[in-house]
């Protein structure tokens, strides 16, 4: 049975004197984790508020969550910071996933608190099970150690402050039973249901039939989680030392000496291909993978492979030019591999999506997921960049307009389009990024296309 006299909390970032904001949703976790810090704070000495943030995704029951944790802080007497997101409009605007941009603005409130010098520390509630299902997430899109990791117990900000997640061992289960044991009631979010959303999928499908085979896999995962940092941290410390001697930047001219590139925003950076394959694989994979990130990009397994290849005694049978997702170049010459992003567009490549299914879009960095409840997962759409002559059906718009003039209306710059997403279904447009569409076809199919960011940030 799940304990109910006391939550085991992670207290080592804790300090007497400290002003604490309880980052709460108004959900069974974040309502036990206030809880159980007021029952520490006189023992500890910290000085509790609590934080809110409202959504606005749910119209009456996000505000309905607001009024809850307004009442819990003032019943309480405890200090309430809450600050209102219309966060869909600004998933939008900065075309990115809801529940990116929902994360964005939460943080960003709370280094705001920490930076004006309100409080000294948030404390948010991630549980064991919240961290189980971020490692399955991250797992299942072919995660590295980075990504692995999944939520830290600690994020530190370089000018002022850190969160904590102090109930990363405690599961869903003992918090819940703590809250009966003291008649606290909690909000309950419609949203989590959704299994449209993939954590919410392997919440209530995947993880309960993987709980079968081992009843201990949440806390495996976990200490997977914990593994994957301490591993990160120390090729991190490695990297260190080993990328100056690899790594070089920009290319070589005539006479000695090295030259940055002309093209309109290009960066670029060199590998030297001799002293690379002197090195262990697990080296020789690390290095590539830093060079792509001082690029500001990421890549998987497969392009990384293809990367190594090019750089390998076999060069001579891997391809000399390459193009990769997220703008990415690479050039293979006699002595090095050389890495470049921006100036001139490259082609983005087009994905499938079974319909019913998911599709990782790399070169956009999104994960797709289309639901249909009429068809088969033999059926298709694609993922793919606008074409000359595309029309879209705008929701609320009377007949289909051309694509160029939708881009025109969101200002969206002629180099950005050719990146831009678009899902096509039996020949017609039925997602865009940024706007709503209507496609009488995929309404009576019951088909929707669901897009969220597929970074591997911590959550």
């Amino acid at each position: 049975m799940p304990r109910s006299e006391t939550l085991s909390l992670d207290l080592s970032h804790f300090r007497p004197g400290m002003r604490v904001a309880v980052a709460v949703s108004g959900g069974a976790d974040s309502v036990a984790l206030l809880l159980a810090l007021m029952e520490q704070a006189p023992q500890q000495g910290l000085v509790l508020s609590v934080a809110h943030v409202n959504h606005q995704l749910r119209a009456e029951e996000s505000d309905g969550d607001e009024e809850f944790v307004r009442k819990l802080a003032e019943t309480h007497g405890l200090p309430f910071h809450v600050v209102n997101r219309n966060v869909l409009e600004e998933a939008r605007a900065s075309k990115q996933g809801i529940e990116e941009t929902a994360r964005e603005v939460r943080y960003a409130f709370f280094r705001s608190l920490m930076s004006a010098g309100q409080v000294d520390l948030v404390a948010t509630a991630h549980t064991l099970d919240d961290q189980a299902e971020t490692v399955l997430m991250r797992l299942l899109r072919g995660a590295w150690t980075e990504g692995l990791g999944a939520i830290h117990p600690v994020v530190s900000f370089p000018s002022k402050g850190k969160i904590v997640r102090p109930l990363l061992a405690t599961s869903r289960a003992e918090v819940e039973a703590y809250l009966k044991a003291r008649h606290q009631d909690w909000r309950e979010d419609s949203s989590n249901g959704d299994e449209s959303f993939t954590r919410n999928h392997i919440r209530h499908q995947l993880l309960p039939i993987l709980l079968e085979y081992n009843p201990r896999l949440r806390e495996n995962l976990a200490n997977l989680a914990a593994t994957a940092r301490d591993e990160e941290a120390y090729w991190q410390a490695e990297l260190a030392d080993l990328l100056p001697m690899i790594l070089l930047p920009g290319k070589p001219v005539r006479g000695g000496g090295r030259s940055a590139s002309t093209l309109p925003g290009e960066t670029s950076i060199a590998i030297d291909a001799e002293r690379l394959r002197g090195l262990h694989p697990a080296r020789r994979r690390r290095v590539i993978r830093a060079a792509i990130g001082k690029l500001g990009a990421t890549i998987g397994f497969e392009h990384t492979e293809v990367l190594l290849q090019m750089c390998g005694s076999g060069a001579d049978k891997a391809p000399s030019r390459l193009d990769l997702p997220n703008g990415v170049k690479a050039e293979r010459s006699a002595r090095e591999l050389r890495l470049s992003v921006g100036g001139t567009t490259a082609d983005f490549p087009s994905y499938t999506l079974p319909v019913p299914g998911e599709a990782m879009a790399e070169g956009f960095g999104l994960m797709f997921r289309a639901t249909c409840p009429q068809l088969s997962p033999m059926d298709a759409a694609f993922i793919r960049t606008p074409r000359a002559g595309d029309r879209v059906q705008l929701r609320h718009s009377r007949s289909p307009k051309r694509i160029k003039e939708v881009f025109e209306r969101m200002h969206i710059a002629a180099p950005e389009r050719q990146s831009w997403p678009v899902v096509e279904w039996r020949g017609e447009i039925v997602w865009m990024q940024g706007v709503e569409l209507e496609s009488e076809m995929a309404r009576d199919a019951g088909l929707k296309i669901l897009a969220e960011a597929a970074s591997p940030n911590p959550a």
